[in-house]
């Protein structure tokens, strides 16, 4: 899987937690819980759906490492 497919997957989900938000206009190091205004309830659907769908796990300790949509991508593509 490419990075554009994983960011493709990304946005899918962020979509889905956040329907009202153009992840689109995500940079690459933007902190997506602030641009978005993601609580942590939602982040963590947010998490456990990548992790469905990337088939990883992802421990609770790794959250603050993929704070950012480049930092996601890298972590996922690592993970699997």
């Amino acid at each position: 899987m490419n990075d554009q497919e994983v960011k493709a997957t990304i946005f899918k989900l962020l979509h889905k937690i956040a329907p009202d938000i153009d992840p689109e206009e995500l940079e690459m190091n933007d902190n997506i819980r602030e641009v978005f205004g993601i609580d942590s309830f939602d982040f963590l659907q947010f998490i456990i759906g990548l992790d469905e769908k990337f088939g990883v796990t992802t421990p609770e300790d790794d959250y603050g490492k993929i704070t950012t949509l480049n930092a996601l991508i890298s972590y996922i593509k690592s993970a699997k």
